[in-house]
């Protein structure tokens, strides 16, 4: 059953969810129980209403050399990439693309959504990468972080692989810094391609309880 939040920060447990994932509606997107729902391995969806989900299978990309999967053409746009690779310089601006680039499967990242995830970037928890051809704006991806957990939230390109060529940056940095689990949420057409899977919710939720607890910082 679908649980109805009011405005105390809290959540069901996860594995309530409904076949398809949902578990809760309503509340808010303040900070705080923005940052319980990553902890709890949930995620909201939608504003009017909010909804939050969490479901089963979590897709994943595994944090090891192995785990993107870098084709002939992206592996030759990396080796003659002459774009810049930036963290956290344009957030915003990142979430606002991702945004435009992604109307034709609804307005998921709406005004409201822009505006928490923004809190939570001022807040440290919220990050973005972005790629640059001079000074025009033309890939990115953001998410959200706690420990050494990332929940990989959205992409976008206005040139050909910027997309992919920020995630692997992404990818590459969270290594670096001790990452241990990296999110995507649901598993797509593309994510599946560059080599994420598919993870049962509550092995997700174990790996999740032991990498948000890591003294990590991106």
């Amino acid at each position: 059953m679908v649980v109805r939040l009011n405005q105390t920060t809290w959540f069901p447990d996860p594995q309530q969810s409904r076949r398809d994932g949902l578990l809760a509606i309503g509340g808010d997107l303040t900070v705080p129980r923005l940052l319980l729902a990553y902890r709890s391995g949930i995620f909201p969806w939608s504003v009017e209403p909010i909804t939050w989900w969490s479901p089963d299978p979590r897709a994943i990309f595994e944090l090891n050399d192995t785990g993107f999967h870098i084709s002939r053409s992206l592996a030759r746009t990396l080796r003659q990439c002459p774009w810049k690779i930036t963290r956290d310089q344009a957030f915003r601006q990142v979430m606002r693309a991702c945004a435009e680039s992604h109307r034709h499967v609804g307005e998921w990242i709406s005004t409201e959504f822009i505006d928490a995830y923004t809190h939570l970037h001022e807040a440290g928890h919220a990050h973005s990468l972005e790629c640059w051809n001079g000074s025009e704006l033309i890939g990115g991806v953001y998410g959200v972080s706690v420990g050494g957990f990332f929940a990989g939230e959205s992409m976008f390109h206005r040139a050909s692989d910027a997309s992919k060529v920020a995630l692997h940056f992404l990818l590459k940095h969270l290594r670096e810094q001790g990452f241990t689990l990296f999110d995507t949420q649901m598993i797509t057409e593309t994510t599946r391609a560059l080599g994420a899977i598919e993870i049962r919710r509550v092995q997700y939720l174990d790996r999740l309880a032991s990498a948000v607890d890591q003294p990590v910082s991106f």
